[in-house]
C-alpha cells in the first residue's frame, strides 16, 4: 500500500508544469491567494463577471495539492444543513442559502461540460445511512426542514431494504437519500480549473507562500521575491486561514483519512453499488465511502486529531495508526473485501467552522474577504462560496454577496492552548461515545457528558 501525502486523486490526475512564482513588483485588480477550489472559483466569477479585469492568484504550491485535491470528492448540497441554518438565520435566508447551494452542484457539472474537463462528474445522489438503533432517523428533522419549506423532493426517506438495493452492507439500516448530490475526481477537477483560469486571462503564480503586507490603499501580499498589490483581496488558502490573526477563533483544524481499494468491480456487482451513490453514516466522526468509474471503493474516517493552532505537522497527511484502524472499518462495512489489497492511503486537514456551515468573512480594512469553514463538505459549497467572494471583491451586490453565510454573526472557539487540549478530550469522549453506541452498549455518563460540552456552547457537531 502507497501512503504519502498526495493521494490517489493527485497520483490519478495528469499534472501540467507549474506556472511561475511571483517576482519583482506587480499589481491587480483583485488578487486570490490560494489555488484550492475556493480560489479558482473566485478568480474564475471574477473574471467571468468582469473580463476586462485584471486577476491574479497566488498558489504557496501548485493549485489543487492541498485538501482540494485529496478529499473525497463529494459534491453535495447543503439540505442536510437547513435546520442548521434555519436556527441561525430563519427560513427565508437559510432556503437561499440551500437553493444557491443546489444551484452550484449543477454550476461544476455545466463547469466540466462546457470546458470540456473529465473529472468523473457522476449525479449519483448522497446516502445517508444509519449503523445503530441511535442513528435511526438522525435526519428526521432535516426532512422535516425540506417539507416545512417546499422542498421535500430533495431529501427522500428510505427503509432498510431500500438501502440495500443500492448498497447492501450489513451494518447499513435505514437511511435518507438526497438526489442532487454528485461524485468526481477532485484532483482532475482541479486541474481542469486551473488549466479554464489560464485560458481565461487570470494570472496564475505558484509556488509562492504569500502573507499579507501593508500597502497604501487596497491590499498587498508578499512572497519571498516579490509583491503584488491589488484594489481588493481574497484570502481562500483554507486550513492556513487558522493562523490568520482575525480568524483564529472562528476555525478549528483537524484532519481526516482515507484509502482505496485496487479494482473490485465483483464486489460492487454482488452488494449492488452501480448508482454511483456517494454514502456516509450518521455518527459525529462520521465514515464516509464511494465508488469509482474502475470500480474501487474510496473510504475515510473524519476522526483525526485536532491541530495545535494552524501546526500542519506530519500526522495531519499520513498517520499509520489510523489508516489501519480505517482499513479495519472498511471490512466491517464490506466483508467481500477481505484478501483485497488497499492500494493508496492518504489523509489532510479540515477546516471545521463552530456553526458547521461554510462563511464568508469580511476582514478588517474593508478591500478583503476570506471564505472558510467547509468541514469536510467543500468540493460543492466551494462554488457558491466563490461567486459570492468574487462579487464582493468586484463591489457587487447580487444574489451571493447577499447570502446570509456572508459576515454572519460569529460562534467563536476557545483560545489556544485551550481549543487544541479541550478538542482533543471531546474527540476522544465522542469516539467513545459512537463506539459504544456501534457495539450496542450504553455510553458512560461522564463520556455523554464530555461528549455533549460543544452543543452546550453554541458549537455544532455533526450534521
Amino acid at each position: 500500500m502507497k501512503h504519502d501525502a498526495q493521494g490517489y486523486w493527485q497520483a490519478e490526475a495528469a499534472a501540467a508544469p507549474a506556472a511561475p512564482p511571483l517576482e519583482g513588483d506587480a499589481t491587480a485588480d483583485v488578487v486570490v491567494v490560494g489555488g484550492g477550489f475556493t480560489g479558482m472559483w473566485t478568480a474564475w466569477f471574477a473574471k467571468r463577471a468582469e473580463p476586462e479585469a485584471d486577476v491574479a492568484l497566488v498558489e504557496a504550491g501548485t493549485c489543487g495539492c492541498g485538501p482540494s485535491g485529496r478529499n473525497a470528492g463529494f459534491v453535495n448540497q447543503m439540505w442536510f444543513s437547513l435546520p442548521s441554518l434555519r436556527r441561525r438565520f430563519g427560513d427565508p435566508a437559510a432556503l437561499a442559502v440551500a437553493r444557491a447551494a443546489g444551484d452550484a452542484v449543477a454550476g461544476v457539472g455545466r463547469f466540466c461540460d462546457e470546458q470540456g474537463v473529465e473529472a468523473w462528474f457522476r449525479r449519483g445522489g448522497y446516502l445517508q445511512v444509519s449503523t445503530t438503533p441511535v442513528h435511526d432517523g438522525a435526519w428526521d428533522e432535516a426532512l422535516a426542514a425540506c417539507r416545512d419549506l417546499g422542498e421535500a423532493e430533495v431529501c427522500v426517506p428510505l427503509g432498510a431494504e431500500e438501502v440495500a438495493a443500492r448498497c447492501a452492507s450489513p451494518v447499513f439500516r435505514g437511511g435518507v437519500y438526497y438526489p442532487g448530490a454528485a461524485t468526481v475526481q477532485p484532483a482532475r477537477l482541479a486541474r481542469g480549473l486551473r488549466g479554464a483560469l489560464l485560458d481565461a486571462g487570470v494570472r496564475v503564480y505558484e509556488r509562492s507562500p504569500a502573507r499579507p503586507a501593508e500597502s497604501a490603499g487596497g491590499f498587498a501580499v508578499e512572497t519571498e521575491g516579490g509583491r503584488l498589490r491589488a484594489g481588493a483581496a481574497v484570502l481562500a488558502a483554507g486550513p492556513s486561514l487558522a493562523g490568520l490573526r482575525p480568524l483564529r477563533r472562528r476555525l478549528t483544524l483537524t484532519s481526516s483519512h482515507m484509502l482505496i481499494t485496487v479494482p473490485v468491480p465483483d464486489v460492487l456487482e454482488e452488494i449492488g453499488w452501480s448508482g454511483g451513490e456517494c454514502i456516509t453514516d450518521s455518527r459525529a466522526m462520521l465514515h464516509y465511502m464511494r465508488t469509482t468509474p474502475d470500480g474501487r471503493i474510496a473510504f475515510g474516517w473524519g476522526a483525526g486529531r485536532v491541530v495545535l493552532g494552524a501546526r500542519l505537522g506530519p500526522q495531519v497527511d499520513r498517520d499509520r495508526r489510523m489508516v489501519g484502524l480505517i482499513a479495519g472499518r472498511l471490512r466491517r462495512f464490506f466483508p467481500q473485501l477481505a484478501g483485497r489489497r488497499i492500494e493508496h492511503a492518504w489523509g489532510g486537514p479540515v477546516d471545521v467552522s463552530p456553526s458547521h456551515l461554510p462563511v464568508i468573512a469580511s476582514l478588517p480594512g474593508g478591500s478583503a474577504f476570506a471564505g472558510f469553514g467547509y468541514t469536510g463538505n467543500g468540493v460543492g459549497p466551494s462554488h457558491m462560496v466563490g461567486r459570492a467572494l468574487a462579487s464582493l471583491a468586484l463591489g457587487r451586490s447580487d444574489e451571493y454577496s447577499n447570502l446570509a453565510i456572508v459576515d454572519p454573526p460569529p460562534v467563536r472557539v476557545p483560545p489556544e492552548p485551550f481549543r487544541y487540549v479541550g478538542g482533543t478530550i471531546i474527540r476522544r469522549a465522542l469516539l467513545r461515545k459512537e463506539n459504544a453506541e456501534e457495539a450496542g452498549h450504553e455510553p458512560g455518563p461522564l463520556t455523554r457528558f464530555v461528549a455533549g460540552i460543544p452543543e452546550r456552547i453554541g458549537i455544532h457537531v455533526g450534521r
